[in-house]
């Protein structure tokens, strides 16, 4: 998705006129879509926690994936995930991600979240495939699907709708009007809307108390080098000149967070799920890079001396946590 279309979909600017039949056809398919595999979606045999957007340009989904990881382990419970594994070139599916595995062959963000959490992790197209193949291990009792919200073959007790806070809905229309792949309604279905950051948007006109709204922040305290694996408070490069790098939904997110430590950014932002080469970040110098977790994955094969990854690490008030641990309570089965 181009970096101008994101903006003008973001922006305070309606919804482009000549684009809006589209839209209206892709709303009718994608309903029709939804209640088509609804209706064949049979329960599995664990219960199966949805994480998701309704919305394109990245919302923060992987790190709070590995907040319910750790999390469930802390209440008790033996979870597992489930991703399609976008761009993955597994030799076989369903296919287990391995710590030590690759990039190009799982997908960064499933690398990512076995590497942060070591969880048994399982990709596919179909991620009932992928879930089926972790209840036969015998090593889960709870499954946590990444990104599965509109994938309605696999039968759901829970959803988690992730939603950027300072962006909202944008202007409110879908694809490709706007940048909603799911009307704004949607929300009112979820058990869960999961907003990153503090909600200076109106969720247009879905701002409002019958919304199960908790809120989620995103914090970058540490950099940790690619090479030795040393780790340094993120502090210590305030007041430096670095050169960001960031790969994701959002890349500016990451650059203003950098800032708000009061590090002098130069920003490299580069495509969603992006393959990097050794040429990519060639910059000249031998300047400090930092980059998410998601592309360090991706970058530690040729990475230099002065390139380190930034955790971001998911927060939730404790008010929140207890909610969220209630309603997961309920999901266990006799």
């Amino acid at each position: 998705m181009s970096e101008a279309l994101l903006r003008r979909w973001y922006s305070k600017r309606p919804p482009p006129l000549l684009l809006q039949p589209l839209a209206a056809l892709y709303g009718a398919i994608t309903r029709r879509r939804r209640q088509r595999l609804s209706a064949v979606a049979a329960p599995l045999a664990v219960p199966v926690i949805v994480v998701g957007n309704i919305s394109v340009g990245g919302t923060g989904k992987t790190p709070l994936v590995i907040w319910l990881v750790e999390h469930l382990r802390e209440w008790g419970w033996r979870p597992g995930v489930i991703s399609r594994g976008y761009g993955a070139r597994a030799p076989v599916y369903p296919y287990r991600v391995r710590a030590d595995g690759d990039a190009r062959a799982c997908g960064d963000e499933p690398l990512l979240i076995v590497q942060r959490t070591g969880c048994p992790l399982m990709i596919a197209p179909q991620r009932r495939d992928a879930a089926q193949a972790l209840i036969d291990s015998g090593e889960v009792d709870v499954l946590v699907a990444d990104d599965g919200l509109q994938h309605y073959r696999l039968a759901r007790d829970l959803e988690l709708c992730v939603v950027d806070g300072a962006r909202g809905l944008g202007n409110g229309a879908l694809l490709p009007a706007g940048p909603l792949r799911e009307p704004a309604q949607r929300l009112h279905e979820v058990d869960w809307v999961v907003v990153n950051g503090g909600l200076e948007a109106d969720l247009q006109g879905w701002r409002d108390p019958a919304l199960p709204v908790v809120q989620m922040q995103l914090t970058l305290s540490k950099a940790i080098n690619l090479q030795g694996g040393d780790v340094r408070a993120l502090t210590a490069f305030a007041g430096q000149r670095v050169h960001a790098v960031a790969g994701i939904g959002h890349p500016p997110r990451f650059f203003e967070a950098l800032r708000g430590q009061g590090i002098d950014v130069i920003p490299h932002g580069f495509p969603d799920h992006h393959a990097y080469s050794a040429d990519d970040l060639a910059f000249g110098d031998t300047l400090p890079v930092l980059m998410t977790e998601k592309d360090a994955v991706k970058c530690r094969g040729f990475a230099q001396a002065q390139w380190w990854q930034v955790p971001a690490v998911a927060e939730l008030s404790a008010a929140d946590t207890a909610r969220m641990k209630q309603s997961l309570q309920r999901l266990r089965k006799a």
